[in-house]
């Protein structure tokens, strides 16, 4: 990507456009899948107790797999559901081959170990990549399915750049879900890479020398103006309920995109990174089903 001119105003990338088409998409390939095999991909979603941000999610996810063809099946648990009932259950997923996509909605209960319960579902139908093996693959750049944010993250970025080589990126935050796997995912397109997180030290001065900053540390407002260079590109990924004073509530990302204008683009909170992460669970999902069908 050439320097970019100074703009007058930020472009906004349009999350929930560009999720709308990657579900359109999603779409047309759950209609080829139940052409060749009479069947659509399913996805099984595992909801212990009943956090309201997880019922939230959950239940947009459940409506879009719906929108998409996708069959939804649902575990709706009790909040003192043990771990050997729920590695029960994954185990009969697993086994069952008329799921294509298994997710657990985290976070889980106190007294159940999330990386052993995300550990047991088999890689081959992990549609979140959190799996030891689809990690390990994506490291090596063998394949396997990609986390969902990641991957959405790098069909934004797609909008705005058609050539990584040489770039200097600066991802702030060293999460397993965003950080490092986007990291890895901007490393294969031939960016140079920095990762960072809240301790790094003179991390503004650092995020100042970036092309591309990926903001991932749940800091709302934490990247600010000065922190970013002219034509610079700014992913958010950063989302935090914040309560006012006078009680209202309002979200927040991690970038204060008020203070953005001089950036090329930046991604809106909300409507930004988070439309794409539920459009790539479906994709993971039909690619999943593909690759079990095509087996």
């Amino acid at each position: 990507m050439a320097a970019a001119p100074v703009p007058d105003k930020a472009r906004l990338i349009d999350g929930k456009a560009i999720a709308a088409e990657l579900l359109e998409k999603t779409s047309r390939e759950v209609e080829r899948i139940v052409a060749d095999h009479g069947k659509a991909p399913a996805l099984a979603v595992v909801l212990i107790g009943s956090d309201p941000a997880s019922e939230v999610y959950v239940g947009r996810k459940i409506a879009q797999c719906r929108k998409a063809g996708i069959t939804s099946i649902e575990h709706r648990l009790p909040e003192d559901t043990d771990e050997a009932a729920l590695l029960s259950l994954i185990d009969g997923m697993n086994a069952d081959p008329a799921i294509d996509g298994i997710l657990i909605q985290l976070p889980l209960p106190k007294g159940i170990d999330a990386a052993l319960v995300l550990d047991r579902i088999s890689p081959h139908k992990d549609v979140d990549g959190f799996h030891p093996v689809n990690v390990g693959r994506l490291s090596s750049g063998t394949g396997g399915l990609v986390p969902c944010t990641p991957l959405g993250i790098m069909m934004l970025l797609d909008t705005v750049i058609d050539d990584y080589r040489g770039l200097d990126v600066v991802v702030i935050g060293k999460s397993n879900i965003v950080g490092k796997p986007v990291s890895m995912l901007l490393l294969e397109r031939e960016a140079t890479v920095t990762v960072t997180h809240v301790e790094t030290r003179n991390l503004p001065d650092i995020a100042r020398q970036a092309d591309v900053i990926v903001a991932a540390a749940g800091v709302p407002h934490l990247v600010r103006g000065y922190w970013v260079k002219p034509g610079a590109v700014v992913i958010d990924v950063g989302i935090t309920r914040v309560t006012e004073p006078d009680g209202t509530t309002r979200l927040l990302g991690d970038c204060a995109t008020h203070e953005l204008a001089h950036a090329a683009a930046v991604t809106p909170v909300p409507g930004g990174v988070g439309p794409m992460t539920i459009a790539c669970l479906l994709s993971n999902t039909v690619r999943a089903a593909r690759m079990a069908r095509d087996a």
